[in-house]
């Protein structure tokens, strides 16, 4: 079965108009059977998003409509395309209590969801790990070296698993390298692999998934996939599974990487690429 399980919609602020059908439609036309819409979820209330315009999640006032939307959508092409309601729910640290307040009250209309880190807590400030060049420049600069910013980042995805977030807590762990999305701004050769050993060990023992991410393939500063080489080969060995998510925020972004994933990782065959 062919499946997306990382697409956002027009309920993204920082995304573009394009309608769910437009998504479904094009999905149909590449031959995709199931999409999961994994919109980003509303950000705790007593969190400043620290992007210039405070997009980072949709709104919580949005919520209702986004579940009813997909509700109907699941219906009318139930025949076509297996849809799933799903959210990217963002891991930040300090916030655990907020973020199982909020799964407690919406993961019951979840069939799927993501459990991701963009945002990295550095003395007191808080960044977003992804938003452009110029902020991870300025988290270097918070935390010395790339190295720190690197040793965050896993930290805080380790963290992110361990966390008591309720009965509903997403069970895939989004994009787990996205630290890598500057990469050839700022280079950085090392592997962190005790680190990511210990976060692929904590995955395999509680039975959660990789999310299998095309876009980094298209991002000029990477060039590669969230993860990529070894750590898939590694999640494969352990019988991880791995689903492969465009991350599009526009249809045109719908498929990103799915060719490339392929041709990179030759010896994997993913669950939900085959």
């Amino acid at each position: 079965m062919r499946y997306d399980g990382h697409v956002h919609t027009p309920f993204c602020p920082h995304g573009t108009s394009d309608s769910f059908e437009a998504y479904i439609e094009r999905a149909i036309e590449l031959g995709i059977q199931g999409l999961t819409f994994t919109e980003h979820a509303p950000l705790p209330s007593s969190f400043i998003d620290p992007t210039p315009d405070q997009d980072s999640g949709m709104r919580l006032i949005d919520m209702d409509a986004y579940v009813e939307t997909l509700t109907r959508l699941k219906k009318d092409f139930e025949s076509k395309i297996t849809i799933n309601i799903g959210l990217e729910v963002d891991y930040i640290e300090g916030f655990d209590r907020d973020i199982r307040a909020f799964l407690s009250k919406w993961g019951k209309y979840l069939d799927d969801a993501i459990l991701s880190v963009h945002f990295l807590h550095f003395q007191n400030d808080y960044f977003c790990l992804d938003f452009s060049p110029e902020m991870f420049a300025q988290i270097v600069e918070k935390a010395g070296t790339v190295d720190a910013v690197y040793k965050k980042y896993f930290h805080t995805v380790k963290q992110s698993i361990l966390a008591d977030l309720g009965e509903h807590k997403p069970r895939r762990i989004g994009h787990m390298t996205l630290v890598r999305k500057f990469q050839k701004q700022f280079p950085y050769e090392k592997t962190n692999k005790n680190a990511i050993m210990e976060i692929l060990d904590l995955v395999e023992i509680k039975g959660f998934e990789l999310d299998y991410n095309g876009a980094g393939l298209t991002k000029p500063l990477c060039k590669e996939a969230y993860p990529s080489g070894w750590i898939i080969n590694e999640a494969v060995k352990r019988g991880i599974p791995l689903i492969y998510g465009s991350d599009a925020h526009s249809v045109k972004g719908l498929g990103q990487g799915f060719q490339q994933l392929y041709l990179h990782d030759k010896t994997t065959v993913p669950k939900g690429l085959k």
